[in-house]
């Protein structure tokens, strides 16, 4: 099996449960936060739907720079509404596969680096980036906003079998 034939299926099933996440959230609840130090849901709802696209960057180029010496620093998206916040998540997900499907396997070994300034935050292989920096980060957001939904009464949708609202 290719490396594509192994991911491709967790790849579908984790983007499915993540979708049903975000259509619960509520347009006027976005800018809900559980604490001070805590991010807001629409945070985590627009870096939910923006780091699929991760995916496309880490298997096409080399590194990503979020602050490079005199150039624009990276932006998170603040989609102010669910639709804007499913679509670009619905987009970024079709991105995201074509680009896995496409991967080639020799590629997956070699070292992919997130820079700050030029300088490594971290380097590892494009295999371990997909899944610690993408699949894993979009799980651990994931599962805030499934607190933040239940802390907002709202039911929480099954993932992996019923949630205890179904």
């Amino acid at each position: 099996m290719t490396y594509a034939e192994t991911i491709l299926p967790e790849f579908d099933q984790e983007m499915a449960s993540t979708r049903k996440v975000l259509e619960r959230i509520p347009d006027d609840k976005l800018d809900w936060q559980a604490h001070p130090k805590s991010h807001t849901i629409g945070w985590n709802a627009n870096h939910v739907a923006e780091l699929p696209n991760w995916l496309v960057v880490t298997l096409t180029t080399p590194s990503l720079d979020v602050a490079p010496v005199g150039g624009q620093p990276y932006q998170s998206p603040k989609l102010t509404s669910r639709r804007e916040i499913l679509d670009l998540f619905d987009r970024n997900v079709a991105a995201g596969r074509k680009a896995l499907a496409a991967v080639k396997d020799e590629e997956m070994g070699k070292t992919w680096s997130l820079l700050k300034a030029g300088q490594p935050i971290f380097s590892m292989p494009r295999a371990a980036v997909v899944r610690s920096v993408v699949l894993n980060h979009i799980i651990h957001h994931r599962a805030i906003l499934c607190v933040y939904l239940r802390l907002n009464n709202i039911p929480v949708p099954g993932m992996y079998g019923p949630s205890g609202d179904e």
